[in-house]
């Protein structure tokens, strides 16, 4: 038995004790109509029918673990592609987490029965059950550190930006990722033993069969494993347009976030502000741009400065701006309703559609 096939049986167990949990405390009947379903560039874990008050009401469901809001407006923007009602189903939701749901829109069902259900003319609220922790618990499966790695993560982000890089020699790859040349050849294990990719470098057929899912898979990894390790640094300007004439070449920078999705949409006025600093001369230019601008360091404030993690020429669209898919993770990290619709804009128009 593979691994893809012991995260489904997990992933199905948890979708039945959920609904067998939630027909304990609800006393609904609830039906499980199709396993896995897809949508054009999609995939869900189940559809299910809930039947209430002589209505039907049809959901498709997305069993996750929530470590974070982020994960929350990933499932959002994933389950929207599908004509159907969106329901979470997770271990369990800590108040804050639920609640984020609530302001979502996301409906949901923990294994100990708690939910949150509001459709028209269907509205479920159930809180406070415990969960009784068991030996054998799918829960138990995803406290598994599945996640990839910081260094998988850079080199992902280099065959997801560039697939030529999927046949390139690894030593080029390992240029790119930043990353130690050991390590390309894990990598690509990883990815063929997760049914990622197909095909032998070394014949230049090496394929990703899979690649909605690395993408969401990056996504969701990115802020927690990747970014914190980017040295991340807050300030603040006192002038409060200093970023719309400043030429990022300048300081061998990048933006990302809301100015680059700004940039790429004529749709977010930014709010907050991210830059990603390139280069040997990184301190030298860091430095000059906070002098420069003037920018004060605050822990709490708009303007964030990080180092960037991948080394490969030219940007897919801008270039002043990040590669789209860094643009996209960093506004389904910031969790800001207004910044998760430009997201998905730029998903659907420009990570998407140059996919296809």
């Amino acid at each position: 038995m593979n691994k893809m096939e012991l995260a489904n049986i997990k992933e199905n167990e948890m979708l039945d004790r959920a609904i067998e949990a939630l027909r304990q405390t609800a006393g609904l009947d609830i039906e499980v109509t199709q396993y896995e379903p897809a949508a054009t560039h999609a995939r869900a874990d189940a559809y299910i029918n809930i039947a209430y008050n002589n209505n039907n009401y049809k959901f498709v469901v997305e069993v996750k673990n929530v470590d974070r809001f982020a994960t929350i407006a990933q499932v959002k923007h994933q389950l929207e592609e599908f004509n159907k009602a969106p329901l979470l189903i997770a271990p369990k939701l800590t108040e804050a987490a639920a609640n984020n749901c609530k302001e979502l829109g996301l409906n949901f069902i923990d294994l100990a029965g708690n939910a949150y259900i509001n459709e028209p003319g269907f509205f479920v609220l159930i809180k406070g059950q415990k969960l009784v922790q068991e030996q054998n618990n799918p829960m138990n499966y995803f406290k598994g550190n599945k996640a990839l790695t910081p260094t998988n993560l850079r080199m992902v982000f280099a065959l997801l930006c560039n697939a030529e890089m999927l046949n390139a020699p690894y030593r080029e790859i390992a240029k790119v990722a930043g990353i130690a040349l050991g390590a390309v050849g894990w990598g690509f294990n990883d990815l063929a033993a997760r049914a990622m990719t197909l095909g032998d470098g070394k014949k230049n057929n090496r394929v990703i069969i899979q690649q909605e899912k690395l993408i969401q898979e990056w996504v969701t990894n990115y802020p927690i494993k990747l970014r914190p390790k980017l040295n991340p640094r807050r300030f603040k300007a006192n002038n409060l347009d200093w970023w719309k004439h400043l030429d990022v070449k300048n300081y061998a920078a990048q933006w990302g976030g809301e100015v680059a999705a700004d940039k790429l949409t004529h749709y977010l006025k930014p709010n907050f502000f991210t830059l990603y600093l390139h280069g040997k001369d990184l301190k030298k230019n860091m430095n000059k741009l906070i002098v420069e601008n003037r920018l004060v360091p605050d822990p709490k404030g708009d303007i964030e400065l990080l180092v960037a993690f991948w080394d490969f020429d030219g940007a897919d669209f801008l270039p002043e701006v990040v590669p789209t898919l860094l643009v996209y993770a960093d506004l389904i990290a910031s969790n800001d309703p207004r910044n998760l619709e430009t997201a998905k804009m730029i998903y659907d128009k420009l990570i998407q559609h140059a996919n296809n």
